[in-house]
């Protein structure tokens, strides 16, 4: 493992670590959510450390829409405005971390670079790189199972418009499916 790839690695491990205790530890549900889909968003950038970026994306889109939903539910069902009680903070504390951040996030989106171009004059010799893994996701996916990608997308269409539909007939208390026939 490099360097860099050791330093994200346990950069990313404290952050999902804490994430993770403010979801156990916290009492306002909206606090909780928000810390849960923060430590999904950590544990995709493992995926990524491990050159394993579609699985990085889907974590995100898959999980952190999840949990955006769980937070939509929880703003409805539970009335945590109340609750909330606003404190000033210090604007050079939040200034501080702002720069803190900013800083570590711009030395570890650019150490990659750095650490290529060493390598690079080090051995000049570089092997070709293999075909990329989405770029191999891709074309399976799309060859060999087409057909069952096209059918998931078909049922989660369905599925989509059957929970408009319901949605629909639910908040009015009238069947509105003729509404729907005509617009399909």
């Amino acid at each position: 493992m490099k360097m860099f790839e050791t330093i994200a690695f346990y950069f990313f491990a404290i952050l999902t670590l804490s994430m993770a205790l403010v979801v156990i530890t916290t009492t306002n549900i909206l606090y909780a959510i928000t810390a849960l889909a923060s430590s999904m968003v950590f544990i995709s950038a493992f995926f990524f450390l491990l050159d394993a970026e579609f699985l990085g994306v889907v974590q995100i889109t898959v999980y952190v829409g999840a949990v955006i939903v769980m937070y939509a539910f929880g703003m409805m069902f539970f009335n945590s405005a109340a609750e909330v009680i606003e404190r000033k903070q210090s604007p050079k504390i939040l200034c501080v971390l702002s720069f803190g951040v900013a800083l570590l996030l711009t030395l570890i989106l650019s150490a990659p670079s750095i650490g290529e171009n060493l390598s690079k004059q080090v051995n000049s010799n570089a092997i070709d790189a293999q075909i990329p893994n989405i770029k191999a996701i891709g074309y399976v996916l799309f060859t060999n199972y087409l057909i069952p990608f096209e059918a998931a997308a078909l049922m989660l269409l369905v599925a989509m418009v059957g929970g408009i539909a319901t949605g629909i007939q639910k908040i009015h208390g009238k069947n509105h499916t003729h509404f729907i026939k005509e617009s399909l």
